[in-house]
């Protein structure tokens, strides 16, 4: 079978994709006939050795597909099942080895490239509306990077609980994008002083959250957003990692939080795996949750996947095709 694998640490260039060995499932786990996985920056992260890896490696944590096999004491899957999983290193692949416990039932209402596309980014946005920061229709909320894949699902989640939201993005199709999507006021946050911005749009107040995804570009900006006891949500770093601060500042702008939160711990047991997971997968069938798949690509693709996702010109989800 055919598997993207890496050697070293680098750029797009050191993704390969080559002829493995097929797996086969052990106890606890199933063989998965892989529909379709999904594309994330935290691939990016481990490629380039931001999150270090064992090298060689597969890439890829969430997917879609149909058991093949299921290995020894499995009793909740069998063959045959549609499933979507998430944090399943090696998911690039034709067939993958996943947890059956790491895995959710995709119900017939929803399509496998949907259902792939939910699995990092929307349990992300679901855990982040929900249990991060419990949004409210009291709340005023700013998030960056509101046109991405985690972005336009984060800001429907987000006004689905009633909450104001300020969305930043960096151009007109953009901007008209998240406005469709329910945004309350864009936030062009390149080209102006994102604090002020803020300030004035809450007539001097601050926001009570930030999802903050682009990391050190935006990070002082985004502490100075916040209103007294606001909550900085740092859970990605497209522009870089933040560096080390002296929490001490958190006291002068206003007793504020700070949390780098990741799906792994909200998403810890079975039973949460699936709650939100077929929180989803209902508003999807029930068409009250878009979700935007800006484009697909094969496998032998992988490398212009990663250079089109790091461009910042990608609006929605990218999937890969075994």
């Amino acid at each position: 079978m055919r598997a993207v694998t890496f050697e070293e640490f680098g750029g797009p260039e050191v993704l390969r994709l080559q002829d493995v060995e097929e797996p086969t499932p052990g106890p606890g786990q199933l063989l998965v006939e892989v529909a379709v996985a999904g594309v994330n920056f935290i691939d990016t992260y481990q490629r380039t050795g931001v999150y270090a890896l064992d090298l060689p490696s597969g890439l890829g944590l969430e997917g879609a597909g149909i058991v093949r096999a299921v290995g020894e004491g499995v009793t909740n899957r069998r063959e045959g099942d549609r499933v979507a999983w998430t944090d399943q290193l090696g998911s690039y692949a034709q067939l993958a080895t996943v947890a059956a416990e790491r895995t959710v039932p995709v119900p017939e209402r929803v399509d496998l490239d949907t259902a792939a596309a939910l699995m990092l980014q929307g349990l992300t946005a679901h855990y982040l509306t929900s249990s991060t920061f419990t949004l409210g229709s009291d709340h005023t909320a700013l998030m960056y990077a509101a046109a991405g894949g985690v972005g336009r699902l984060l800001l429907q989640l987000a006004k689905r609980r009633g909450a104001r939201v300020l969305a930043c993005t960096s151009t007109d199709e953009k901007e008209a994008e998240v406005r469709r999507l329910g945004a309350d006021e864009v936030i062009r946050y390149r080209d102006v002083d994102i604090a002020a911005t803020v300030r004035e749009l809450t007539n001097g107040v601050g926001v009570d959250v930030v999802y903050d995804s682009v990391g050190a570009d935006t990070f002082e900006a985004s502490l100075d957003s916040l209103r007294p006891r606001g909550m900085m949500v740092l859970y990605g770093a497209s522009s870089g990692p933040v560096p080390p601060i002296d929490p001490q500042i958190l006291n002068p702008k206003g007793s504020l939080f700070l949390t780098r939160p990741t799906l792994k711990d909200y998403v810890d047991t079975p039973d949460s795996l699936e709650w939100r997971a077929n929180a989803l997968f209902e508003l999807v069938a029930q068409e009250q949750l878009e979700v935007h798949i800006h484009d697909r690509y094969p496998l032998d693709d992988v490398q212009q996947a990663h250079i089109d996702l790091e461009s910042g010109n990608t609006a929605g989800k990218l999937l890969l095709h075994p």
